[in-house]
């Protein structure tokens, strides 16, 4: 079996064509050519396991992570684990990645697909909330993916914040760190959002631009959520799975939405909405995750090898 660490594993899921990788999976989990089973939650001290088989009938892939955020404070990565990939008609062992880096890289890439077909304005700035793996995997992804080349970073650890300007400065965008404080006076000059927190309270005040495209990744439990009600009841809601988001999307279920009313994204993957025709009024794209999305990103991986 190949083993890939964090940096192979990021080398061979380039988010452009993970994002194609991740629309492909989409159009064949609506044909019923995909299949994986609701992810498995097992709480741990201060944690939780999490466990994501899936498989496309030519192979099966297995995801494995644990989240701890405390482990931040001592020192460890909030997030480990891995994704092995195995022939599905005998078993055999074919490949194992870095697990952490998989779920930053086809999260990102599922927003990076999810901002192609449905934001109004992709030209940015972009308002990253949040400065950790996440909010850098999707300033990285929209910056190479979308053309992104203006970014405002906002974080409770200004020194992150800083930190990740001055990586994306050092590739050539245009990029300033803010406090969290600041987010009130920066929604108006921000067409593009991303809340990639562990926050289970809103981080983003109400007030953003009617041409908003918004990403709410950080959450994945009922009780949490990065978005305010009134801006979720607002806007037209997309998700990147309607049965996990059922279960698990805290911003939608703390703001009652009506899950009739929301749409998967593998909806619209091959039908996008006319903008025009969409009227004015935010769009949220709600992430909570999904065992397809490492199976696309295994079936990359495995082209690449």
């Amino acid at each position: 079996m190949i083993r890939l660490d964090a940096a192979q594993t990021a080398a061979v899921l380039p988010f452009g064509p993970l994002a194609d990788a991740l629309a492909e999976v989409l159009l064949q989990k609506r044909r019923g050519m995909v299949y994986a089973p609701a992810r498995l939650h097992l709480p741990l001290a201060e944690g939780v396991l999490l466990i994501m088989p899936s498989t496309d009938g030519d192979i099966v892939a297995v995801k494995r992570i644990t989240v701890h955020p405390g482990n931040t404070a001592k020192g460890l990565p909030a997030i480990q684990g891995e994704v092995t990939v195995a022939e599905a008609a005998s078993g055999r062992p074919l490949l194992q990645l870095d697990g952490p880096t998989v779920t930053s890289r086809r999260t990102a890439a599922l927003s990076l697909l999810a901002a192609r077909l449905l934001a109004p304005n992709t030209a940015g700035p972009l308002l990253v909330v949040g400065a950790g793996v996440q909010a850098t995997a999707h300033a990285l992804a929209f910056f190479q993916g979308l053309g992104v080349r203006e970014f405002l970073v906002v974080s409770r650890a200004i020194s992150k914040a800083a930190a990740l300007a001055g990586m994306l400065r050092e590739k050539g965008a245009v990029a300033e760190a803010a406090p969290a404080d600041r987010i009130a006076d920066i929604l108006g000059r921000v067409p593009l959002v991303v809340t990639a927190t562990t926050s289970r309270e809103p981080v983003l005040p109400p007030g953003v631009r009617g041409d908003a495209f918004v990403a709410a990744v950080g959450s994945f439990t009922p009780e949490a959520a990065e978005l305010p009600g009134s801006l979720v009841r607002a806007a037209r809601v997309y998700v990147d799975d309607l049965e996990a988001a059922s279960a698990e999307a805290g911003d939608l279920m703390r703001a009652g939405v009506d899950m009739a009313a929301v749409t998967p994204l593998e909806r619209i993957v091959d039908d996008v909405p006319d903008r025009a025709a969409m009227g004015m009024g935010p769009v949220i794209f709600k992430s909570v995750g999904h065992a397809l999305f490492d199976l696309a990103a295994a079936r990359l991986a495995m082209a690449s090898l």
